[in-house]
């Protein structure tokens, strides 16, 4: 059974896919241009990072917040039996095409879980333990399995469950009333530089919105649907995510907090936030 553990990186299992398979451009979080499929100028021999502790002041901000759901490991050692691309090189173009897929497929398996957990329906709680066992059962597969899956209808399956349980649980809060200068609180709304501190956010549907630099300081957001919502450099100082609903560890990665910021059990809180790694934040 797929458990919110097994979808958390362990990088000493994994042959550093994220700094091979993926590629970035220049920008803000990336200090310089790397294709994909090929490693990052940092990759050391033993597949670490030469400069892990020193990723932000040195221009991967990225690399920081960017999270793989426990697909390293898994293609690096089950998929691929623990032969890395460096011993065989031939293997280098279909492990990194499976470890993208298997990214996608965990980062389902997270979203089910947590609507496993959150629903009040037991039908609905069957049909996303159903779906993960599918899911699972594809990404633990051999490689054609993986790169054969329809990986558009399950996501296509996954969503429409996911809205349904994020209805329920909002509702459970009072997911009315929600609204704000820039035209209220919506799935997708731009609300990029918002002030939304100190508010009660409880049940607000924030799916897809652009929160870029918004001011969630001291701010209740239980049961606010945060799916796929883009907090890159959100303030969440003080503010309460511990029963936020589909949040993830790369969105909060994305953000700024401080020691007062709460959390659900399941994430960590970053390094940048002026705290100790691995230390965890109760919910």
């Amino acid at each position: 059974m797929t458990t919110t553990a097994t979808l958390r990186p362990d990088c000493s299992k994994c042959f550093a896919l994220c700094c091979t398979a993926l590629g970035f451009t220049r920008s803000a979080d990336f200090a310089i241009d790397k294709p994909a499929a090929s490693a990052c100028p940092n990759l050391a021999e033993d597949f670490s990072c030469a400069i892990h502790q020193r990723l932000r002041p040195r221009g991967f901000r990225g690399c920081t917040v960017f999270d793989c759901f426990g697909a390293g490991q898994l293609v690096s050692q089950h998929t691929f039996g623990g032969t890395s691309w460096r011993q065989n090189p031939a293997s280098a173009s279909a492990m990194f095409d499976v470890f993208k897929r298997v990214r996608q497929l965990h980062e389902m398996l997270w979203y089910l879980e947590e609507a496993r957990r959150r629903t009040f329906d037991p039908g609905l709680a069957s049909t996303a333990a159903h779906l993960a066992e599918q899911l699972a059962a594809i990404a633990q597969g051999d490689a054609a399995t993986v790169l054969g899956a329809d990986v558009e209808t399950h996501h296509w399956q996954v969503r429409n469950l996911l809205m349904e349980v994020s209805e329920e649980v909002r509702a459970s809060y009072g997911a009315e009333g929600h609204q704000t200068h820039d035209g209220g609180l919506q799935p997708g709304a731009d609300l990029m530089g918002a002030d939304l501190a100190n508010r009660r956010l409880c049940g607000a549907d924030l799916r897809g919105s652009y929160l870029i630099g918004a001011n969630l300081a001291g701010s209740d957001l239980a049961a606010a649907d945060l799916l796929g919502a883009d907090l890159r450099g959100a303030n969440l100082a003080g503010a309460d995510l511990a029963k936020a609903l589909y949040l993830t560890q790369p969105q909060v990665n994305a953000a700024e907090g401080d020691g007062r910021t709460l959390l659900p059990p399941e994430l960590t809180r970053p390094d940048h936030w002026l705290r100790q790694p691995g230390t965890r934040v109760p919910g």
